[in-house]
């Protein structure tokens, strides 16, 4: 799925098996954001969840606050049904706001639910 709608955020899903790996692609802002978490939403709303869901930031250069509290927001649904939701690739312009927000710390990242550093 790709979703190019109004924004140049594009988002892409994969399935692994019973995971599913998130790739968003571009800046993720106050405009962008709500494409993300319609993305996330549709994932977390399925009948079958996924065991894990992994976001991979690797193309994506700028995230906002509001691109945090979407995450957050679905790492609380997921955490909710017992689904692992990690982060990977993080750039070191993203890796800081997370650190600067204190938010670094809630987040998982890899398949092995290893912990951002």
């Amino acid at each position: 799925m790709a979703d190019t709608s109004g924004s140049n955020l594009e988002i892409s899903v994969d399935q692994l098996g019973t995971d599913a790996i998130v790739r968003p692609s571009g800046r993720i802002d106050v405009d962008s954001s709500p494409e993300l978490r319609d993305c996330l939403s549709a994932i977390l709303s399925k009948e079958s969840l996924p065991r894990a869901i992994t976001v991979d930031l690797t193309g994506v250069p700028y995230i906002d606050t509001s691109g945090i509290a979407t995450l957050i927001e679905a790492l609380r649904i997921a955490r909710h049904h017992q689904t692992i939701f990690s982060l990977q690739g993080l750039s070191a312009s993203v890796l800081r706001l997370f650190e600067v927000t204190g938010v670094l710390a809630l987040f998982d990242r890899g398949s092995r639910g290893e912990k951002v550093s």
